[in-house]
């Protein structure tokens, strides 16, 4: 198989997973464990409340424009609670890949060579993410320029909403699964 092919079918959107390949560390360290592993340190809760926050604000943002779409929030809060979640949303999940990228992906790559292929392939998810973040605040805009009675606007806003909750969702738990097992085998250093 090619590296274009693989690349390809290793796209965040079209990945249901992450290969078997990439899955070494998590058969010794499975997802059940983590918690009462003794390596289960400040740092991996740290990171996975991250990631909990982003699913939340996603999942805050659904149901805002679900009460909108239904008549149940009043336009003018949902545009007050818009502007703060996705402003929040889009500045930390930015300033998150970033860190990542620049400090730990590239010192969590070489403690398993096994595995290493797994931090680029989640650094191109970042690159992915990034359009689709884009095309987030463009829907952000238009649900908050769109007159109370577009119903359409929302619900394009809604539509973009999911797709981007389904991408998040799938790349979260992917690196969840490449970083929790490595940081639970080798430990932290580092990475502080």
């Amino acid at each position: 198989m090619s590296t274009n092919h693989q690349e390809t079918s290793l796209a965040l959107d079209l990945r249901r997973g992450l290969p078997d390949a990439l899955r070494v560390l998590l058969a010794e360290y499975p997802r059940t464990g983590w918690e009462g592993d003794p390596g289960y340190t400040g740092l991996i809760q740290f990171w996975l409340d991250r990631h909990m926050m982003f699913r939340r604000i996603l999942e805050a943002l659904q149901e805002r424009t679900e009460g909108l779409r239904d008549g149940k929030l009043d336009p003018v809060r949902f545009r007050q609670q818009l502007a703060r979640l996705g402003g929040t949303f889009v500045q930390e999940l930015h300033g998150h890949h970033s860190i990542e990228d620049m400090h730990y992906f590239p010192i969590l790559a070489q403690k398993d060579s096994r595995i290493a292929d797994g931090f680029a392939l989640l650094d191109r998810d970042h690159h992915a993410l990034d359009g689709h973040l884009n095309r987030f605040v463009e829907k952000v805009n238009d649900a908050l320029q769109a007159k109370d009675t577009d119903k359409r606007a929302f619900g394009r806003f809604h539509e973009e909403l999911n797709h981007l909750d389904r991408l998040l969702d799938r790349h979260l738990i992917d690196e969840e699964e490449l970083v929790v097992p490595v940081i639970l085998k080798y430990g932290a250093n580092g990475l502080a």
